[in-house]
């Protein structure tokens, strides 16, 4: 038997549940992973909430990103091997918060061994969204981009992204995450009332792109900052992008963008922010955290068979801290 966390029934936190189920058997073209850390997202609560439609068999499987390593592989299945260290993304009905899941090998890729199993998985859903994102509208180092919530999972790659290409990054957090955006070689423009007069202070030039990962008003209120309308993009906001004139985010093929992305980590010109760590059994903490709205950088439930204890504890990996709950 295997764990896997689920929601029993669409709504609020009170249907999430920690229950076991059958080892998953991977299927042609798939490879059976056993699970070692799952990145948290608010997709993960918009999913369970319904918001992107209720067709899903329940009790559904939660987390839509996984690094561990492979136990098994499906019929035809080529480019892996049992014992590869591996990220990526579950397939539907596989869930990445669990002890075992199953994903399609052209959702995968290999994870470096220089690289933890819990900072490899917050790549696959922000790692690559950031990429996306930071690369839709072409830019030249030196040239301005401008991040409408620097402070995220999403943003905090992005704006690492950015800089590592030479671009100056400017970004839109609450005054709470100064140290953090500041680490990550951007300017800061708090965000809030009036921030459009705080960021033309900043940019009298306006920007040359702008990548907006909050939407509604918040969007409205930046997009005038862009040279170009064209140069909006949003991960959040298509419908007022669009009406502002520019665009969501166009998603690449995962092994193509998470690929591109795993390198530059390894190189070391880009660390995922991992800041709180939680256990499979307090799952359920580490999405109220999320959803909640107030986290800078990453959060990440890491699957361990092993007894945990329920007392906080500080880690500092030479890198981006991460509390572990």
């Amino acid at each position: 038997m295997s764990k896997v966390f689920v929601f029993e029934e669409f709504g609020g936190p009170e249907s999430q549940a920690l229950i076991e189920r059958d080892v998953p058997a991977p299927g042609p073209g798939e490879l059976l992973v056993a699970v070692r850390a799952a990145g948290v997202n608010p997709a993960d609560v918009k999913r369970r909430a319904g918001a992107f439609g209720r067709t899903i068999a329940l009790p559904a499987p939660m987390g839509l990103e996984f690094a561990g390593v492979v136990e098994a592989l499906g019929e035809g299945t080529e480019g892996f091997a049992v014992g590869d260290a591996v990220l990526g993304l579950p397939a539907r009905g596989g869930g990445g918060f669990a002890e075992h899941t199953v994903a399609a090998a052209t959702k995968v890729v290999a994870k470096p061994a220089s690289l933890p199993f819990t900072d490899a998985a917050a790549l696959p859903v922000a790692g690559a969204t950031a990429w996306d994102g930071a690369h839709q509208v072409p830019l030249a180092p030196g040239q301005t981009l401008l991040i409408n919530g620097v402070g995220g999972g999403v943003g905090t790659m992005a704006a690492q992204i950015a800089r590592a290409e030479g671009i100056r990054v400017v970004g839109t957090a609450s005054e709470a995450k100064r140290a953090l955006v500041e680490e990550l070689g951007a300017t800061l423009v708090v965000s809030g009332p009036g921030v459009t007069g705080r960021l033309r202070a900043v940019l009298p030039d306006g920007a040359d792109a702008v990548l907006d990962l909050v939407g509604g008003q918040a969007l409205r209120d930046v997009a005038p900052l862009a040279k170009d309308p064209a140069a909006v993009v949003t991960t959040v906001d298509p419908a007022t992008a669009t009406e502002l004139g520019g665009a969501g985010v166009a998603r690449r093929p995962t092994r193509e963008s998470l690929g591109a992305l795993v390198a530059l980590v390894a190189s070391g010109a880009v660390a995922p922010r991992v800041t709180a760590v939680y256990p499979l059994d307090r799952t359920a903490e580490a999405l109220a955290a999320v959803e909640g709205g107030h986290t800078a950088g990453k959060v990440v439930v890491e699957v361990s068979r092993a007894s945990v204890t329920d007392r906080p504890t500080r880690r500092d990996d030479g890198g981006a801290r991460a509390d572990v709950v």
